[in-house]
């Protein structure tokens, strides 16, 4: 398998949103900084609160949940999944339970779920991951049968629908609860931050009144996030991404340290406090090209993956076959590869060449050994389905400043494995 040279511009591992100079100007006036109102009009709820983080967002869902149920103590959640996810169940006082996927899939296994839910059962996760719509329904009934309720985990997947025509939704109003992300390398970015979207207007109110006690201003974070957004916005394009992304990628594959590579490596305790006006106003001036973005980035996809699906043994992870209408986002490309040897043998080329080539997460969230503290621990033989899908999936960027040319490197890589 021959490996591709290093290129002078780094491709990012996901396909964010830039920011313009004019998206940093200060606020005119209450409605230029109202993120939420913003996103709750581009999503079609009636309100959308904004937290510091997509985990924050989740800290202070299950807050509210567990002191409106204060008797359930478990939460279940995907066995591939974003590790915060267990740091932020730990950080309630809670307990993780881990359900497995369907095979090849990232749908949750029903069969399994229903076998986890029971009086303990506070809430259960369904995850769209990677911009990928998942099955929102099948897991909803197990959670209701045991009178649980269900939080739609839509961290990457902003701009994702379901439905068609005027009965298309969005992803995250579905659920009891959801969540997006508004992280660095997201659609859409103000460095850090999340948004929270509730159904019901008084689990609504319960979940604002999590948010002031848990989450109070804090003006030294909010200033380091401020200095970070504009470092994002200075180096989030094609000339500096190499410096502060691909320089530390690099260092951390030749230590061998896949998390660290992956960006696994998560701080504890994670920071809970009010996002700041102009960090808001940043997110409602990019909010306006979003949809364009993400349009031109379907588009792009919808092309790639059929030449990703057209190499022999290759699998491009789509939409739920059980949800009529599904249409996600691509901020990558997930591909199953058929082997775990081959998808090393893949990484081994690719990871760590500026082509933005990466992997979703290293691992099922059992087999990190520093989580092992907030993940409950699982024989070898269990969780089939989640266990092979980490070990054989790896992502494809679909950034624009991925070119023709450098996608075909990847394409060569992957059929000679």
């Amino acid at each position: 398998m021959s490996r591709p040279g290093r290129h002078r511009f780094e491709v990012p591992p996901t396909a964010g949103l830039p920011l313009r100079l004019a998206d940093l100007a200060w606020p005119r006036g209450a409605a230029d900084a109202d993120l939420g109102a913003a996103l709750a009009q581009f999503i079609g709820v009636e309100a959308v609160q904004i937290e510091c983080s997509g985990t924050a967002a989740l800290t202070v869902a299950l807050t509210a949940l567990q002191r409106l149920a204060p008797e359930r103590t478990e939460v279940v959640v995907p066995a591939y999944t974003c590790p915060l996810v267990a740091l932020a169940v730990a950080r309630c006082g809670l307990q993780l339970r881990l359900c497995d996927l369907m095979p090849e899939a990232l749908d949750l296994d029903t069969g399994h779920l229903a076998r986890l839910c029971h009086a303990r059962t506070l809430a259960v996760m369904p995850t769209h991951l990677g911009g990928r719509v998942v099955d929102v329904t099948g897991p909803q009934a197990c959670a209701r049968a045991v009178g649980a309720w269900t939080i739609e985990d839509a961290a990457q997947a902003l701009g994702a629908r379901t439905g068609a025509g005027a009965a298309a939704v969005s992803v995250g109003t579905r659920a009891d609860i959801g969540f997006f992300s508004l992280a660095a390398g997201k659609g859409l970015s103000i460095f850090e931050g999340g948004a929270l979207l509730v159904r019901d207007a008084a689990l609504r109110e319960a979940c604002r009144a999590a948010s002031a006690k848990v989450a109070p201003r804090h003006i030294g974070w909010e200033l380091r996030r401020s200095a970070e957004l504009l470092g994002y916005a200075l180096f989030y394009r094609r000339g500096g991404l190499g410096l502060v992304y691909g320089r530390p990628l690099r260092q951390a594959l030749r230590r061998g340290d896949l998390v660290a590579a992956a960006g696994d490596d998560f701080a504890r305790p994670y920071p809970l406090h009010r996002p700041g006006r102009w960090r808001q106003a940043v997110g409602v001036k990019a909010l306006a090209r979003l949809p364009d973005f993400l349009a031109e980035g379907n588009t792009r996809a919808a092309q790639r993956r059929v030449r990703l699906a057209g190499i022999p043994g290759l699998q491009v992870l789509t939409d739920s076959v059980a949800v009529p209408g599904a249409d996600g986002t691509w901020p990558v490309l997930m591909v199953l590869m058929p082997t775990a040897a081959q998808r090393d043998a893949a990484l081994q080329a690719l990871w760590g060449a500026g082509l933005g080539v990466s992997l979703p997460f290293v691992q099922s969230l059992p087999d990190y050994p520093q989580y092992a503290d907030v993940v409950p621990s699982a024989a070898p033989q269990t969780l089939p389905n989640a266990r092979s899908l980490a070990s054989r999936v790896l992502a494809v960027s679909n950034s624009p400043w991925l070119e023709d040319e450098r996608f075909e490197e990847i394409l060569r890589v992957l059929a000679a494995r």
